[in-house]
């Protein structure tokens, strides 16, 4: 079993506790702070995990709604199983390569007998 790390973006859940239920109604807040994000920029923040995050916006959220990182992001892990390939791989002296379908052949060199 193979650990990765991810984690949870909970601003949707800090936002309706908060009262705020359209993503509409943080462009405001986030504003009056200095973070000037378009409604599509601020739509894509709350609705889908961040892969990156700028400190500031990250501050203001956290301003904002008067709470701390952790309230909006949960560290988890992931444990994904580690797929082997069926069958080994070619013989010993031989190359793997890829035929021009996508399928996996072996390419022998010819005896020089």
């Amino acid at each position: 079993m193979k650990r990765k790390m991810g984690y949870r973006w909970n601003l949707r859940q800090v936002m309706a506790g908060h009262g705020m239920f359209a993503t509409t109604d943080l462009v405001g807040p986030l504003a009056e702070r200095g973070v000037v994000l378009s409604r599509e920029q601020v739509f894509r923040l709350v609705t889908q995990p961040p892969q990156r995050l700028s400190m500031e916006i990250f501050a203001a959220l956290c301003h904002i709604f008067d709470c701390t990182p952790n309230d909006l992001i949960e560290i988890e892990v992931v444990n994904t199983p580690v797929r082997k390939a069926a069958g080994g791989g070619p013989r010993g002296g031989e190359k793997a390569a890829v035929a021009p379908t996508g399928r996996r052949v072996a390419v022998r060199r010819p005896d020089l007998s």
